[in-house]
């Protein structure tokens, strides 16, 4: 079962005014894909990770570097009821 996990970020400007520390944490674990996502409401992170249900997935972002450090930053877990995978990368 596939989950989107949504960090969001201590402040709309996060992406502009990242500290190193702030970067360090910042996408490290295991997850099938992460990135930045440039909402003009302000950057947050998206992530999309396999568990075998939403309390694994819960358990996932709450053990988040950026979580854990305490420094601002929140989570949500959504659902993926359908994924589609690509299975090769056009060139």
């Amino acid at each position: 079962m596939c989950f989107v996990y949504r960090l969001v970020a201590p402040r709309p400007t996060f992406a502009q005014t990242m500290t190193d520390s702030e970067a360090a944490l910042v996408g490290k674990g295991v997850v099938i894909v992460f990135g930045p996502v440039a909402d003009p409401k302000g950057t947050w992170g998206l992530a999309v990770l396999e568990a075998d249900n939403e309390i694994q997935a819960d358990a996932c972002g709450a053990n988040d570097p950026a979580i854990k450090a305490g420094v601002g930053f929140s989570f949500e877990i959504h659902r993926m009821p359908q994924v589609t995978l690509r299975t090769s990368v056009s060139k």
